[in-house]
C-alpha cells in the first residue's frame, strides 16, 4: 500500500525488545513457532489464516490477519529454524506506513534457570518525521503486548 513515493521515506528505523520467560525454551517455542497462532495469544489480532492452505511452518507462506480494529495485514514467513528457535517475517500489506518491514524472533535458553531469553526486532523505513511514533507503536503495541500476552497464555507471572 505504501512506498509509491520512495523519496518520502528515510532509512532505517530499528526496534529491539527482549524479555525473559520463566519457562523452558521448548514450552515457549511451542507457542511462538506457529506462524499462524498469534491470534490465539496476541490481543491485537482478531483472526488469522494462512493463504492457499499452506502449512504455517512452510517458509514462504503468507498469513493474512485482521486486527481487533478491523485493519487487515499480510505477512510472509522468511525463515524458520527449529535448531535456532527463530523465525523471520516481512510485511507485505499494511495500513500502517512501515515500508520494507522485516522482523526477527529468536529464543535462547537461559541454562542456569531453564528459562527463555526472547528477543524480537525489526527494521523498517518510515515517512519522515514518523520514526519515533512508529517505533513506539511497534515496540509497545506489538512486541511488549506480545511478551505480556505470551506470558498470560503460558500462565506465567508478569515481569
Amino acid at each position: 500500500m505504501y512506498g509509491s513515493n520512495r523519496e518520502r521515506y528515510i532509512f532505517v528505523t530499528r526496534v529491539y525488545r527482549s524479555t525473559i520467560l520463566e519457562a523452558p525454551i521448548e514450552s515457549a517455542w511451542d507457542v511462538l513457532r506457529d506462524f499462524n497462532g498469534h491470534d490465539r495469544w496476541h490481543p491485537a489480532i482478531a483472526s488469522s489464516q494462512i493463504e492457499r492452505g499452506n502449512p504455517a511452518d512452510r517458509v514462504g507462506c503468507i498469513r493474512k490477519f485482521r486486527l481487533a480494529d478491523g485493519a487487515e495485514l499480510r505477512e510472509q514467513l522468511l525463515t524458520l529454524s527449529d535448531m535456532e528457535t527463530s523465525f523471520s517475517y516481512c510485511l507485505l500489506d499494511t495500513p500502517i506506513p512501515l515500508l520494507n518491514y522485516v522482523a526477527h524472533v529468536r529464543l535462547i535458553p537461559v541454562t542456569e534457570t531453564d528459562w527463555t531469553f526472547w528477543e524480537w526486532e525489526s527494521r523498517f523505513d518510515t515517512p519522515k518525521g514518523q520514526q519515533e511514533a512508529l517505533a513506539d507503536l511497534v515496540g509497545e503495541n506489538i512486541y511488549q503486548a506480545g511478551f505480556d500476552a505470551v506470558r498470560a497464555e503460558m500462565g506465567l507471572e508478569a515481569v
